[in-house]
């Protein structure tokens, strides 16, 4: 059993900073990727950024140079620093870590959400 569990959204004005964490327990032996995904009322829900277990990173269009993805495999947590806000970010955003299962298959863990909120 994985459980993910998100924190650090809240309520920022324009220009703003928050940094959101999501931290994996339980039993997890392989981790393929892991990613932040976010979705707004009556939008796709979209990929926002992306990490391998190698570091390598993606990022949407939207944010590429303004957010940052980062993880700590010590605590099988993943970060994404969120700077210079802008309205349209405002979401809920989602976590993800893919893990390899059984050796032939992979299998997504997601987090609760949490809000993130831009606003003046």
């Amino acid at each position: 059993q994985v459980q993910l569990v998100e924190s650090g959204g809240g309520l920022v004005q324009p220009g703003g900073s928050l940094r959101l964490s999501c931290a994996a327990s339980g039993s997890i032996a392989s981790i393929n990727y892991m990613a932040w995904y976010r979705q707004a009322p009556g939008n796709q829900r979209e990929l926002v950024a992306r990490i391998t277990s190698g570091g390598n990173t993606v990022y949407a269009d939207s944010v590429k140079g303004r957010f940052t993805i980062s993880k700590d495999n010590a605590k099988n947590t993943v970060y994404l620093q969120m700077n210079s806000l802008k309205p349209e970010d405002t979401a809920v955003y989602y976590c993800l870590i893919q893990v390899i299962v059984n050796r032939v298959h992979v299998y997504d863990y997601w987090g609760q959400g949490t809000q993130v909120t831009v606003s003046s």
